[in-house]
């Protein structure tokens, strides 16, 4: 009698230990779907941003083309043109980096380092584990109460 109930309990156990398994999985599945959607709204709104920054600048940039154009030929001193040079660089990179390719060259660049240069992406002092991060909680905790005394 004993050994039946025996084997039912370890059937019972081997499925519970399947769902839980099936469940972490689950979640983890979805942990990173939400983490990547995170991502990819992150980037949207910093490529948007890009895009509206480049509206202003663009106009700045015209205007004080024109107006820079306007008075060296006025004043026929061509050194007032000078300005037009890093302005046109940074209006290159806004535009770049809001239509251009400026995007995809940082990914392999980012996908290059990851692959050749990992060394370079190390935490100082190693990755964070449960006891460094209890350690600080403690060291801060003990902090907040002694303040508060």
């Amino acid at each position: 009698m004993g050994f039946l109930m025996s084997k039912s309990m370890d059937a019972n156990l081997q499925k519970q230990q399947e769902f839980m398994l099936h469940n972490s999985r689950l979640q983890m599945e979805r942990q990173i779907l939400m983490q990547n959607q995170m991502r990819e709204r992150q980037m949207a709104m910093q490529i948007a941003w890009s895009r509206e920054f480049l509206k202003y600048f663009g106009s700045f940039f015209a205007v004080a083309t024109l107006g820079l154009t306007a008075g060296a030929i006025k004043r026929k001193q061509p050194g007032m043109l000078a300005p037009i040079v890093p302005l046109g660089f940074v209006f290159a990179y806004q535009m770049d980096s809001a239509y251009g390719t400026l995007i995809y060259r940082m990914r392999g660049e980012a996908e290059n380092i990851m692959a050749s240069e990992h060394d370079r992406l190390d935490l100082p002092l190693g990755t964070p584990t449960y006891e460094s991060i209890e350690k600080a909680r403690r060291a801060k905790t003990g902090l907040i109460s002694f303040l508060e005394k």
